[in-house]
């Protein structure tokens, strides 16, 4: 269990955007080998639609080693 909490306050770490940000993400990634599962929310610059945060997303989390598996929902803030 403190594994999984340590990662995912990593992953929380390395995909955060800063604060002005204009666009809230919740998503769901995944890591294999062994399988790990994962539920985030980021921010975003840019448009505040799923496919803007789609492709931000995928290259944040490749750098982390994850595969993005869908945005749940996208809404300014």
């Amino acid at each position: 269990m403190k594994h999984m909490t340590f990662l995912l306050a990593l992953v929380s770490v390395l995909i955060g955007a800063p604060a002005h940000a204009g666009c809230r993400v919740e998503y769901k990634a995944k890591r294999d080998n062994p399988l790990e599962l994962y539920y985030d929310v980021a921010q975003i610059d840019g448009p505040c639609t799923v496919a803007a945060a789609t492709e931000a997303l995928q290259a944040r989390l490749a750098a982390a080693g994850l595969t993005l598996l869908k945005v749940l929902s996208v809404s300014e803030t």
